[in-house]
Formats: C-alpha cells, sequence, structure tokens
C-alpha cells in the first residue's frame, strides 16, 4: 500500500484500535502527562463537586492533599466536615466557573472589592456570604462575624496560593449569576440559598469559550505572579447540570456546557507550560463507558466510575513508589468506600431543594 501521514502513527490514533477492539475497562486515553506529582507534593483542588473525587483519594492514597484552611483549634473531626473543612484545600466551596475563580484570586489579593456583603436567609434571617452562602450550614448570627470569617477564608487562600505545588481544577460549568452593579460572579443564583431575587439587581449570564479561556488564563497568570513554579492538573467535570436557565431543554444545555468547557481546556493546556489534562470527562463520556459509569440518576458518576478514572490520574499524574507498603496504600476498594466515607458536596443542588 502506498505511504501516508496515518501509515506509521500508534494504536491509540485510532477508534478501532483504542476503543473499538479493547474491553471497556482498558480504554486509557491518557497518553501523556507534563509533569508527576510526588507523595510530598501539596496538591491543592478547586473547582466544580468532581474535583471533590480526587481530594477524597488524594487523602486515602498516600499524596499529600493541602489544606490551607485548618478548622479551629478543637474542632472535633465530624464538627469540622459538616462545616465543610475539607471539602476543598480552602472553604470557598463548588467554583463552577473560571470566572468564579478569577474573581476569587483578585478578592484574595485585594484586587476586587465587592459591593455585594452579605445575604440573609430566608427561612431564619441568619447572615450568609453570598459568594459561598451554603458554606457555613448555621449561617452567621452576626454581621461581624461573617466578615471575619472571610478574612480568615481569603487569607487560607492566599497561603494555598503562595505555597501549593500542584493546583488541581475542575470545569464545571458556564451559567452563571453577576451582581449587575460591578460584575461580581455568585456562585448560586440569587434566592437558592440567601438572599432575594431581584432582576434589577442580578442578571443571568453564560460564557463561551473565549470567555473561559480568558478568565483561566488571567487566573493561571495571577498564580503564578506569585507562585512561578506550581504545575496544574485540569479536567472538565462529566457530572451533568442540575438545571439550565436557558430556553431550552437540559440536555440541549448540557451538551453545550460541556462542549464548551471541553473546548476551552484544550486550548488553555496549549499556551501554558505545565499544564496537564486529566481526561475523566473523556474517559467517562465515550460510548463503551457511559452506560456503565452514571449512577441511575444519569447525572453523577457512579463508584465504577470514579474506580476507574482515579485509577487514570495515579496510574499517569502520579510516580509510583516502589516500597509493597506504600504500593498497597494506594489500592483502595471505591465500591466499598464511596457510599460510607465520601461526602460530595454539590452547591448546585440546592437549587432543587429550594
Amino acid at each position: 500500500m502506498a505511504d501516508n501521514p496515518y501509515s506509521s502513527l500508534p494504536d491509540h490514533r485510532f477508534w478501532r484500535k483504542a476503543v473499538a477492539s479493547l474491553p471497556p475497562f482498558a480504554i486509557d486515553p491518557l497518553v501523556k502527562t507534563p509533569f508527576k506529582i510526588r507523595p510530598q507534593d501539596k496538591v491543592a483542588t478547586a473547582g466544580s463537586c468532581f474535583a471533590q473525587e480526587i481530594a477524597h483519594r488524594l487523602q486515602t492514597s498516600g499524596y499529600t492533599y493541602y489544606l490551607a484552611e485548618q478548622p479551629p483549634q478543637g474542632m472535633s473531626k465530624d464538627e469540622a466536615l459538616r462545616r465543610n473543612y475539607s471539602m476543598y484545600s480552602c472553604r470557598y466551596g463548588n467554583l463552577y466557573t473560571t470566572a468564579q475563580l478569577l474573581q476569587l484570586i483578585d478578592r484574595a489579593y485585594g484586587r476586587f472589592f465587592p459591593q455585594l456583603d452579605y445575604w440573609n436567609r430566608p427561612e431564619d434571617g441568619r447572615f450568609v456570604d453570598p459568594f459561598r452562602p451554603r458554606i457555613e450550614p448555621d449561617g452567621y448570627a452576626t454581621l461581624d462575624e461573617m466578615r471575619a470569617d472571610r478574612e480568615r477564608h481569603l487569607a487560607a487562600v492566599r497561603k494555598m496560593i503562595e505555597t501549593m505545588d500542584v493546583f488541581v481544577f475542575t470545569f464545571g460549568h458556564t451559567e452563571t449569576w453577576r451582581h449587575k452593579p460591578d460584575g461580581a460572579i455568585l456562585q448560586l443564583a440569587p434566592g437558592v440559598a440567601g438572599g432575594e431575587w431581584d432582576p434589577d439587581v442580578y442578571e443571568f449570564y453564560n460564557m463561551t469559550v473565549s470567555e473561559v479561556v480568558r478568565d483561566f488564563l488571567a487566573s493561571v497568570d495571577r498564580i503564578r505572579e506569585v507562585n512561578p513554579t506550581v504545575r496544574i492538573v485540569l479536567s472538565v467535570s462529566p457530572v451533568g447540570i442540575i438545571a439550565t436557565y436557558e430556553d431550552r431543554h437540559v440536555v440541549e444545555s448540557n451538551c453545550a456546557i460541556k462542549s464548551i468547557l471541553r473546548a476551552a481546556a484544550d486550548e488553555v493546556s496549549r499556551v501554558r507550560p505545565n499544564i496537564g489534562y486529566f481526561p475523566s470527562y473523556d474517559l467517562v463520556t465515550v460510548a463503551p463507558n457511559a452506560g456503565r459509569f452514571y449512577r441511575d440518576d444519569t447525572r453523577r458518576i457512579n463508584p465504577h466510575g470514579i474506580d476507574r478514572t482515579m485509577k487514570m490520574f495515579f496510574d499517569h499524574f502520579t510516580e509510583r513508589a516502589r516500597d509493597e507498603e506504600t504500593i498497597r496504600a494506594l489500592k483502595f476498594d471505591i465500591a466499598a468506600e464511596a457510599e460510607t466515607n465520601a461526602r460530595i458536596v454539590c452547591d448546585e443542588e440546592a437549587i432543587e431543594s429550594a
């Protein structure tokens, strides 16, 4: 046969060889990574609720999951868990959009001072932080208490940014809500977990590919201004959206959102060094796996899907230890663990309960 550009390509470049001819458990779309994570590296996490899966596995794997915002001395483990001290490396809750991440960094370093200061909860009148309204489950009794906790939180964010070795961020959404006077990005729509919906004060906005890329690259550049050696792992959440505010079917919006985020992740990983793409979305949604990896609600990932995606993460992004004790520690039974220990908090679910 005549020679052509595809003649000498490796097997993983061909669907028949890398997907169709393999059993589903053998499909592995991650070919190479720009770096490896060492057991002593401080790994910080943020993003949508799927990023919490990586955080949970790091905590049980022998690697260093970086908790920059620690619970107060004397607080019990159960109380710290209830008050979301281990959900992510800091108590910011889910950062669904890249705009939310960028503004968090700018608030932490005094580059942005939102006009919106607080919300009250309609059920009891207690104060909540409008940028993380569900982080304190009981709310705050006074405005001073809420502001003091916010300052501690932003100080912890600065500490995390300046001292982390690896930053794992998961793209989760493009639909967002903004405070009209200054464009402050909210985690949840007003009225869902505090505040009151007023179309004269708040507005819905849906981000484009270029805006997702712009805000994430700006976030990377700000982080590397103070921590130039940080390495970044980027992924797209395979968890479906809860609801859409666009005037269309939720399936159409979900497809559009995930396509935008996947395209943005591809662009970002090409234009900055030491940004590795972790294809959790690609593995979960490929045709042979989609029916196996989703729960009955067809939105969240089941224990088998988590097990497989995290095995891919540790196989490729980490330095496997040579001693048997550490290797055994890296082998965890997700099916037995997920239902009892994992506590994945999806702030977006408050939309349905509200």
